[in-house]
């Protein structure tokens, strides 16, 4: 009897980031390797780019072939997670679950204020009128 989920044969690829960029900066790049090759292993093919770091409009740039990516999906590849909510919030995929979780905690939390207490011996203090 055959079942109504499809099911798909593992080829051994998987689509994950490759951090590229500079210390302090990353910048990733989108690509099918193999499941048992490390970060610095070879690429199979790179299918996006990924820059982590918010741009003057505080937006997170992210540049996605749909096509190739449905192409590798088709044929058994698996996503990392970091992969599958860049493609769950692009609207390729369902949202992940981590991304809702990240959603609903940041709703939660008001953001945090940061203290600066003054080091005794090093800096004046910060209530210092002469500064």
């Amino acid at each position: 009897m055959a079942s109504a989920i499809p099911t798909f044969t593992k080829i051994g690829k998987v689509i994950r980031l490759n951090r590229h960029g500079c210390t302090n900066r990353p910048f990733y790049h989108i690509v099918v390797q193999k499941t048992k090759d490390n970060q610095d292993g070879p690429v199979i093919e790179q299918v996006g780019s990924f820059d982590a770091m918010p741009n003057d409009s505080n937006e997170k740039l992210v540049a996605l072939n749909f096509e190739r990516i449905q192409y590798w999906l088709s044929q058994g590849a698996g996503l990392s997670d970091p992969v599958a909510q860049l493609l769950g919030l692009s609207g390729f995929l369902p949202n992940h679950p981590r991304t809702l979780i990240q959603a609903w905690r940041n709703r939660r939390e008001p953001p945090r204020e940061r203290k600066i207490e003054a080091i005794k011996g090093i800096a004046p203090p910060l209530d210092n009128p002469k500064i």
